[in-house]
This record gives C-alpha cells, structure tokens and sequence, in this order.
C-alpha cells in the first residue's frame, strides 16, 4: 500500500496536503473572534435605520449595504467554525464555537427581520426614482424587483412575526420524522451468509446491492417491516406537514402549495406539468431497463430488493487520491484552460480534506464563505465511485468560486434550482471521458452507473414529485389523507413508473413513510430539472463547442443576478418547454441501447 493509499486513524497523523488550510479564512482564532465581536457592533449600527428604510434612497442603499456586510461577516465565521466542526465533531471547543455561531445566527436573523417588510411597502415608481436618484442603488435592483413582484404574498410586520412563530411549529413534522425514524426505531439484526448483522438506516441500501438475493431480501423485510409497524403515526406527521403547506399557501394568498414553493424561484406550473408529462413519454424506456435487469439477474419476479444490485459488478479500479485527481483534470479538459487551472489550483492549495479520521463528518460537501475560496469534505475511498464524487464537489466549488469572482455579495448565492447543475455536469464529462477510454467489461459497468443516476435522480425524483402533486391536491380538495390512500396513490404510481417488470408488494406501496424530502415539499423536483439541464450542457461541453463553454463559463459566473430559468436559458438550455428534459431522456434510450449490446456480446 502506497503513502496515499493508506488510511488514517487520527487526524493528526494525516500528512498536510490531505487537510484543508482554514487559515486561508482565518489566519488565527483571535482574528476569528474580532470578527465574531464586529457581527453584534454592526447590528447595533443597524437598529438606526428600523422604520426609516424608506425615508430616503441614501437610507434604502446604506440599509442594504449593512444587511450584506452583516451576513458576509456571519457567513465568514460560521463556514470557518462549522469546518473546523466537522473534522472532528468530538471537539468540544469547536463544538462550542459551532453552537455560538448558531446562536449569532439567530440574532442576526431576528435583527433584520424588519427589512423585507419596510422594503415591500415601496410603490414601483418610488422605488424608480429612488435609483434614478441614487446610481448605486442599481446593483440592488434585481433584489428589489424581486422583492416587490412577491409583495402580494408578504403580510405586515406584525402578521409576519405571527406567521413567523407559526413556521417553527410547523416544522415540528420534520422534527418528529426525523427523530422517530434516526433515534427510536429499532431494526432488527438479519442473517448475512450465516453471520447475524445489525441493520441500520445507513447500511440498508449496502445490503441491497449485495449480490446475495437472500441477504437483499432479508434487509428489505426487516426495514419495511418495522416502518410498517409506524405506518399510522408517519401517516399523521406526513399529514400534518400537508397541512402545514396548505397553511403557508393560503396565509400568502398562493393558490396552491405547488404554486407558493414554486414562486420565489418564479417557477411557472407549467414547468413542473411538463417535467410530468415527459417522463410519461418515456416510462417505456424505463420498462425495458427493468426487463433488462430481471433478464440478466435470472429472476422470474423482479422485487423492489433487486433494484440496486449491479449486474456488470464493481469496478476494480483503487485510485489514489491523486490518481483520481489527474482522472478529474483529464476528464474535464474540454472545459479549456482557464477552468483547469482553477481546478489545479483547488488540489494544490489545500481546498480539500481528504480522508476519512475518527471523528469526521461523513459523507461529502463544497462550502465556502464570500471573500474566501470554497473548500470541500471528502471522506475518500480509492474506488471509481469516489473519483466521480471528487468531479461532484469540485463542480460545486467552481460553480461558487466563479460566482464570487463576478457577483457582489446579494447575488453569491445561486438558488438550489440551479445547484445540482455545475455538478453534475462535471460528472456527465468525467463518465465520458471514462467510457470514451475503457474496455468493455468496464464500459458496462459504467454504463449501468449512467442508467442508474438517471433512474435514480430523474426516473424516481419525478416520481416523487407526482406523488407530492397528487397528495397535495387530495388535501386541498378536502380529501382525508390516510395510510391507506397514501399507499394507494403511490403503489400506483410504481406500477406506472416501472412497468409490468417490477413486483409492487404491500411494503413497497408504504415507501413513502420513509422519505425525508417529503417533509420538504415540491423539492425533488428540481434533481430532476438539474440533471436534464447538465446532460444537455455537457452534450454540447463534449463536443468541444467553443461556444457553448462561453455560455457555460458565463452560467458560472452567474449566480442568483437574475431568476433561475433565465440563467440557464441564456447558457442554453430553456427549461420553460420539455425538450431538454426529453433530451436528456434521449441519451438514456441511446445508452440503455448500448448497455443491451455490450451485455448481450458478453452473455455470448
């Protein structure tokens, strides 16, 4: 085993380059808590201007100004103490710096809440003048436009601190959820080739893919057996998180709950109905991939437990971490020198931590702070799937640092619409560059990982999203939303999504109880808009098309200047009619294609 192949037990025997340089945000903890202290000044300077926002255009800009120096300056400690969290959440004193620049949040919070109702009882003329009046008032003009388009849904400052206390009640479904199905479930242990195994939530889906169908078949009673015993009680707090939509919805004046989620990202209904109805055009291409799994698998009943099991196997690449790094370079060299650089540059100048030490937050993330470059959180593995994370978070990173190399601090945040999309079109370029280069008992087995996102992010995410659709409406309509009908409604709906392929039993029809974004509704929506619009950008990023990666590089830089679907129209992908996402749908036909012709010379 090589220097950068080996595992770490402790982070403090990790050599250098492996962990992030958050001195690069704060050079010490002393000048971490000048800054902390500077926070609670600012807000004290901010209390002179609560009702006198509009007295004038100068007291309208220095008003804005001070909001973005306050959240730029909460921003900066929060990201450096909650980094500083995560490589060790046994820390306590980072754990104590976490948990006062949460208490800071709220402040800072509470302290502006004034703000948006005084800015939205402007009139639009007044506010023309105001920036006529006051050039520098253009930069925030999106901002306020924006603000005032949704004026209608915004009460006054009274109501909004009642509505305000009504939000944190009505996230006690979340809450509940959360801690029902993290903290008192008990899964029972199962029988793995004769050796008893505990189950847990996070080793659930590891089960399925193994390629022992009793042992997927163990896993898969034991979890759905013990949410079926919770099935009434997940009934109610799903119905009571419904509720709590329909209350947000009616309390602003939307028509809808879809419709109040999909507004401030000026989101049209239309949009989600034909995301609906083009993958209803193409659910027979998604039949045909299950046939096609059942086949090779030898099954004579494809079992919502077989869904996950690789049936081309695991790679045998165990990349360094350097090695997957020169991977990502090689893979994304379409995207021309400048984004190579940068990319060099993340490796080489500590943006990421690397491996995996006692004590780390698991999984992985890009997180940065205004003023600072981004920084990322892996916990690598030396498998493939571990280089296209790498692809994942990179894409995010550079998506963040473009954006706060061209936007000022109001417009740094690009809305989650457009988040998953610089991320994924990295990954889409790596998978190219892979199959473009690999044998073909390694191309199938990319193959099937393509399939698999795209069944995964797009097939099940939009069916998701019809199921919250139809729920929604049931309620509105006055409809009782009971355990039954919601097993009803979605049994139906994987027998629709999957086709005459796929056995839909009774714990399969009661997925629904264990599905957190539900507790976020009409969200999940968006991973399947996000992949589509990365499939079409990398589509034209493959074929080198100059153009295209301006459009691109100008998608990055973009951030939150202007509303989601005009930002990625202008890189070239209009989400407003159904054809991205049918194209997209069209490189799955094309690749289910050629994954049944690679499996069927191999099985030759």
């Amino acid at each position: 085993m090589t220097e950068t192949q080996q595992s770490y037990q402790k982070r403090e025997d990790v050599p250098e380059q492996y962990c992030w340089n958050l001195e690069d945000i704060y050079i010490s903890e002393e000048a971490w808590e000048k800054d902390f202290q500077a926070v609670s000044k600012l807000l004290n300077e901010l209390k002179h201007y609560r009702g006198q926002v509009l007295k004038s255009a100068e007291n309208l800009y220095q008003t804005l100004v001070l909001k973005d120096e306050i959240l730029m300056l909460l921003e900066k400690v929060t990201t450096y103490a909650m980094l500083h969290r995560d490589e060790n959440t046994g820390n306590q004193h980072f754990q104590g710096l976490a948990d006062r620049v949460t208490a800071l949040s709220v402040q800072v919070e509470s302290r502006l809440s004034f703000i948006m109702p005084e800015i939205i009882s402007l009139e639009l003329a007044k506010l023309q003048s105001y920036i006529e009046s006051k050039d520098e008032l253009e930069l925030y003009r999106h901002f306020l436009d924006d603000a005032l388009r949704q004026k209608q849904h915004f009460l006054s400052p009274e109501e909004e601190e009642i509505v305000a206390q009504a939000g944190e009640i009505a996230q006690a479904p979340r809450t509940i959820f959360s801690l029902l199905t993290n903290a008192d479930m008990e899964f029972p242990q199962i029988d793995v080739a004769g050796e008893k195994k505990q189950l847990t939530q996070g080793n659930f889906v590891g089960f399925l893919q193994s390629t022992n169908r009793e042992t997927r078949r163990a896993a898969y009673d034991a979890l759905f057996q013990t949410y079926t015993g919770y099935a009434n009680t997940l009934g109610a707090t799903y119905g009571s998180s419904i509720k709590g939509d329909m209350f947000q919805a009616r309390v602003r004046r939307y028509n809808s709950a879809l419709e109040a989620a999909l507004d401030p990202d000026k989101i049209p209904l239309s949009l989600y109905d034909n995301l609906l109805s083009s993958i209803h055009d193409h659910l027979p291409a998604l039949h045909r991939y299950m046939e096609l799994k059942k086949k090779v698998l030898g099954l004579n009943e494809l079992k919502p437990y077989d869904l996950y099991v690789p049936v081309t196997g695991d790679s045998k690449r165990k990349p360094s971490v350097e090695e997957a790094q020169s991977t990502v370079i090689q893979g994304l060299s379409v995207m021309g020198e400048e984004y190579i650089e940068r990319l060099k540059k993340g490796f080489k100048e500590r943006w990421l931590d690397v491996y995996e030490t006692k004590g780390k937050r698991s999984g992985a993330y890009s997180w940065g702070a205004y003023g600072v470059h981004p920084f990322v959180l892996l916990n690598y593995q030396h498998n493939l799937e571990n280089v296209f994370t790498i692809a994942h978070e990179m894409g995010h990173a550079l998506h963040s640092y473009y954006t706060n190399e061209n936007q000022p601090y109001v417009y740094s945040h690009y809305p989650i619409f457009l988040a998953e999309v610089a991320s994924t079109v990295n990954e889409a370029l790596l998978f190219k560059h892979l199959l473009n280069n690999a044998e073909a008992e390694e191309k199938a087995s990319l193959l099937e990982k393509n399939l698999e996102q795209f069944r995964a992010t797009v097939f099940r995410q939009v069916l998701f999203a019809e199921f919250e659709k139809k729920v929604h409406e049931l309620a509105e309509a006055g409809t009782p939303v009971t355990p039954d009908k919601l097993n009803e409604i979605y049994g139906h709906l994987l027998e629709k999504y999957y086709g005459s392929a796929l056995v839909v039993d009774d714990y399969i029809r009661g997925e629904w109880a264990r599905i957190p974004h539900f507790y976020s509704a009409f969200y999940v929506y968006k991973y399947a808009t996000g992949f589509s619009s990365a499939v079409a950008l990398s589509e034209k990023l493959a074929q080198k098309d100059q153009t295209a990666k301006g459009h691109y590089l100008q998608f990055l830089r973009s951030g939150a200047c202007d509303y989601p679907l005009e930002i990625l129209k202008k890189a070239g992908v209009d989400l407003s009619t159904g054809k991205p996402v049918d194209e997209a749908l069209a490189v799955f036909e094309q690749r289910l294609e050629e994954f049944e012709t690679l499996l069927e010379k191999q099985i030759d």
